[in-house]
């Protein structure tokens, strides 16, 4: 058995279809189109790669994109003052500060700065407390990406148990919230776990996201399980591979993302749609 593969580019091209759809209807209906702020602290290539993609898609979906490109040296209380600042603009409806940051920046205290109804990535507390207790605000990009491919090929997690591997405050917890949401029961599995080999295999849905080159290995994977690869790694060939040994899990796998073109063309296409979701609770503001 070959598992079929999961196509983020389509899934992507699609909901970014839509956003875009419903942004000329805002502009039919004499409201303005969303508004992104993005901003980059440093010359991280990797990050400049990221942001860059992000003002792209700003501009194929008809939203306006701010960008803000500050020296490596920011200190943190400048950075802070620029989102207080777009904090306090009515026409910037959604704020991405991208990770990382220099080390003279505590990261968390900058996530913590941005309005939660401007946070568009979904990192602040009150935006993970909120999908804690069920009601959701802004959710985090990524793992709403997840879900969104997951429902996209009939997959329905309620009842089957599902592994996140890896915890982190950006994928492995609150994909672990939204499967528990989705009514599956969720094993999240870290670098204290014992037989991390014996949770996978027991899983009927994984979600790896540690950032360790073919961590998980293919033959862990129950046959016929779900395989949600989050992981994109940049080997010494210049070749990008996922966290899952892709080659032998599959083989097993009923279903698999591939690296790339799986979850990450969704964590964009999510990041577009709740700063369109942004937009409308401004419109009600």
């Amino acid at each position: 058995m070959t598992a079929q593969l999961i196509n983020g580019k389509e899934i992507s091209r699609q909901r970014l279809e839509e956003v875009a759809r419903q942004t000329a209807e805002r502009s039919a209906a004499g409201l303005r189109p969303p508004c992104l702020a993005v901003v980059l602290v440093g010359d991280d290539p990797a990050s400049a790669v990221y942001v860059r993609n992000k003002k792209l898609a700003c501009g194929k979906v008809g939203f306006k994109s701010l960008s803000y490109e500050l020296p490596a040296e920011t200190s943190q209380e400048d950075l802070l003052q620029l989102v207080d600042g777009l904090n306090a603009d009515s026409e910037v409806d959604g704020i991405l500060v991208q990770l990382p940051l220099p080390k003279q920046i505590d990261s968390q205290a900058v996530l913590e700065r941005i309005a939660p109804h401007k946070d568009v990535d979904g990192f602040h507390p009150y935006n993970v407390g909120r999908l804690v207790v069920k009601m959701p605000l802004m959710r985090p990009c990524t793992p709403k990406g997840v879900m969104t491919l997951l429902e996209a090929y009939g997959i329905n997690p309620e009842g089957k148990k599902a592994v996140v591997v890896g915890a982190s405050n950006i994928v492995g917890r609150p994909q672990m919230l939204e499967l528990l949401l989705a009514r599956a029961t969720v094993t999240i599995c870290h670098s204290k776990t014992q037989n991390l080999a014996a949770e996978v295999a027991a899983a009927d849905i994984v979600v790896a996201g540690v950032g360790i080159p073919n961590f998980v290995k293919g033959q862990w994977i129950k046959p016929g399980a779900v395989v949600i690869d989050v992981g994109i790694n940049r080997l010494d060939n210049g070749k990008l591979c996922g966290d899952v040994e892709f080659d032998t899990a599959k083989e097993r796998a009923s279903m698999i993302t591939p690296v790339p073109g799986g979850v990450g063309p969704m964590t964009i296409a999510t990041l577009l749609e709740n700063t369109l979701y942004a937009a409308k609770l401004h419109d009600k503001a």
